[in-house]
């Protein structure tokens, strides 16, 4: 990597397309730019499975998936967030099947670029559903964390991603260094300007990652993962985490879960106003507001904390009720 081309001093990973320019004029407005669309791949392109813990969420194949979003790109959908889920395929300690050619976001990359070109496409990087262990990094045989080896491998797969097609590669482990190493691998291979860094940068050890967990088939087998993802507590540490992310070359930062951390969401926003900020609306928190009433209650509870979030500094909203939202963007601007 050329001298001049650190990945800190590198800006235009964050508006290398229309969509992320939108996000670095930030409002308290909630148009379609501001939602992301998180959705689970399956290996079988043909099946489409319900969630039984979250309502009206499915796990799609790639040919059911892209129907789906067809609908969705008309009303205005601008970005997925795409999480791949292994069934058949052999986990093992390494990872491998993470973006093996066999693995469904390396397989669906292409055909969702092509389907949707205007749709900007992230995808989360981590190793825990394709880990024999559930961990979200490679282990030593003690069972703690080998971070170089956790680091080396998570730059793998995001540069196999970006490759593949990824617009926005979204590192979910919170390993220490690995945005540095994911920036250096885009670099090598002249994608540092053309897919952009999304950084769970303050991730909290949360209880409300159940219904995901679930879903993904990525629950630990042993242990937990309260050695990499931050205490509840810690607004330090999330001050310190998000700083490294951004000396390290992160274009974009996230808190996750949403709704408990908002003071986070602030703090992270004041202390990095330039960088475009994501909050994940996580499975616990669709959960909750799923079950809050009716569809008129739960509807205005909903844009209630979609418009707090906002306040709080979110630009975007990772959330699965984007198909909700808009539904009601779209009726908002209808009158």
């Amino acid at each position: 990597m050329s001298l001049y081309l650190k990945p800190e001093h590198v800006l235009q990973g964050g508006y290398c397309n229309a969509t992320l320019r939108k996000l670095q004029e930030p409002n308290t407005s909630i148009q379609t730019h501001n939602v992301m669309y998180p959705v689970f791949l399956l290996e079988n392109d043909d099946a489409i499975q319900p969630v039984s813990s979250m309502p009206n969420v499915y796990r799609y194949g790639v040919n059911q998936l892209i129907p789906a979003l067809a609908d969705l790109v008309k009303k205005g959908l601008e970005s997925i967030l795409v999480f791949g889920i292994i069934e058949t395929l052999p986990k093992d300690a390494n990872g491998s099947h993470a973006d093996s050619d066999s693995n469904p976001v390396m397989r669906a990359l292409p055909k969702l670029k092509a389907a949707f070109p205007g749709l900007v496409v992230a995808c989360d990087v981590c190793l825990c559903p394709y880990t024999s262990h559930g961990h979200c990094g490679v282990l030593q045989p003690t069972g703690v964390i080998d971070h170089a080896a956790s680091v080396k491998r998570i730059a793998e797969v995001a540069l196999s991603y970006a490759m593949s097609g990824a617009d926005i590669v979204a590192p979910s482990d919170m390993m220490d260094n690995r945005i540095k190493a994911i920036k250096e691998a885009l670099f090598s291979t002249n994608l540092g300007n053309k897919v952009s860094v999304l950084s769970y940068s303050c991730k909290f050890a949360s209880s409300m990652y159940g219904p995901f967990r679930e879903t993904m088939k990525s629950a630990p087998l042993a242990g937990d993962r309260k050695c990499y993802q931050l205490p509840p507590g810690a607004a330090g540490l999330a001050a310190r985490a998000a700083a490294r992310d951004v000396a390290e070359g992160a274009d974009l930062l996230m808190v996750k879960p949403g709704l408990p951390y908002l003071d986070i969401v602030r703090q992270t926003k004041d202390l990095h106003p330039h960088h475009p900020l994501f909050v994940y609306q996580v499975s616990g928190e669709y959960a909750m507001i799923s079950r809050s009433g009716d569809n008129n209650e739960m509807e205005t509870t909903l844009m209630e904390m979609l418009l707090c979030m906002r306040r709080a500094g979110a630009d975007c909203i990772i959330t699965y009720f984007a198909p909700l939202v808009l539904d009601i963007i779209s009726k908002r601007t209808a009158h």
